[in-house]
């Protein structure tokens, strides 16, 4: 396991969250890069039908904007998110964080729960921004 994997982990744990995920701005695709996931959570490291470029989400953090959301499906109106959000495994909560170089996004980090909303403490979005602070270190 790398540093990066560690990172995510415990991330993971500190939060009981379901999926943390890293995506690097690999020509704008952001292929998930590293993984860690709760038991019985499904990956979604080789799923591609989602085009991201297009999802609102993608497009708040592409301006260096943290996104918490606590409701995912109440976040937006827009049917490709909406279906997003299934394909992803039934994504109720995110917090979506950017690693930047520049002012460049470079890459992604992303905090998943699946099922039920719930809300994001500040202590949760803290240990998020500070997980993306060391990560981007790291890149």
């Amino acid at each position: 396991m790398d540093e990066i994997d560690s990172i995510l982990a415990r991330l993971l744990e500190e939060t009981a969250a379901s999926r943390a995920t890293l995506r690097t701005a690999d020509a704008a695709r952001f292929p998930v890069t590293h993984e860690a996931l709760a038991p019985g959570v499904p990956s979604i490291r080789h799923e591609h039908t989602v085009d991201l470029r297009t999802q609102p989400v993608v497009q708040e953090v592409a301006q260096l904007r943290q996104v918490v959301q606590d409701d995912c499906r109440a976040a937006y109106d827009d049917p490709a998110f909406e279906r997003m959000l299934d394909v992803y495994g039934g994504l109720a909560a995110q917090i979506v964080t950017p690693i930047a170089r520049a002012d460049r996004l470079v890459a992604i980090l992303s905090l998943h729960q699946l099922g039920i909303p719930r809300h994001w403490s500040d202590v949760e979005v803290a240990a998020t921004t500070r997980a993306a602070t060391r990560i981007g270190e790291l890149l």
